[in-house]
């Protein structure tokens, strides 16, 4: 099934990618406080998509990205679908350990955070990918650091900016001042974390170059034999 290296790389960094994309926005209704300031959980698992996003960019390239945002789009508004479903069939009374006001209150997000979610993804990915190979192009393979970096932090403004206005503030669920807050200190937070994982994209670009190596030298040596 899966006849290179390559196509295995993919598989994978497309698995911790979708995975991690989904089960960020599965809890991101779950608002935390940090200090004075108030942010969703949900960033927790996205510099997991940060680092996924930038190594699929190196490899496979725009469209790679672009296509695997969009399938990754279409899963989460699927396990949204499902969850609706979830919700709407009514729990065995006395015999389920989770009731239905319980399985409610935490996979019941509203309208407004799935479109919320929905739509800032998708912009955030279509800018993070048109930003890293706008600096690619000028960068060749140097300065790996300068394209995933820059292109988080402007994709994550949009990101942190749009989620929290259409899902919270728009519906009136936080005040503007709350709003703005929120966005800054999640922005901040994925920020600092981007940076903090440059290193990591570094070994990761390193041992992904030399697994994919292995399938260089296969070829070369049959291309010799014939």
């Amino acid at each position: 099934m899966f006849k290179t290296r390559k196509e295995i790389v993919f598989v994978v960094l497309a698995g911790i990618f979708i995975t991690n994309a989904v089960v960020a926005e599965l809890i991101g209704g779950k608002l935390i406080q940090v200090g004075p300031f108030v942010m969703s959980i949900g960033i927790l698992p996205w510099p997991v998509v940060f680092l996924t996003t930038d190594l699929i960019n190196e490899y496979f390239g725009e469209k790679g990205v672009k296509k695997l945002s969009f399938i990754t789009a279409c899963l989460i508004a699927y396990a949204f679908l499902i969850l609706f479903m979830a919700i709407v069939i009514p729990a065995a009374k006395g015999i389920s350990p989770v009731n239905d006001e319980q399985f409610q209150a935490v996979f019941g997000q509203s309208m407004w955070i799935i479109i919320g979610s929905l739509i800032a993804f998708m912009v955030s990915q279509l800018i993070d990918v048109w930003i890293f190979w706008f600096f690619k192009r000028r960068t060749g393979e140097r300065k790996i650091w300068l394209r995933t970096t820059g292109s988080t932090v402007i994709s994550q403004l949009f990101d942190s900016f749009i989620v929290l206005g259409i899902a919270f503030w728009l519906p009136g669920k936080i005040n503007f001042d709350t709003f703005l807050s929120s966005a800054l200190i999640g922005y901040t937070f994925k920020l600092s974390i981007a940076v903090l994982l440059t290193p990591l994209i570094y070994a990761g670009h390193h041992m992904i170059k030399k697994y994919l190596e292995k399938d260089t030298i296969k070829e070369q040596k049959e291309d010799s034999n014939e």
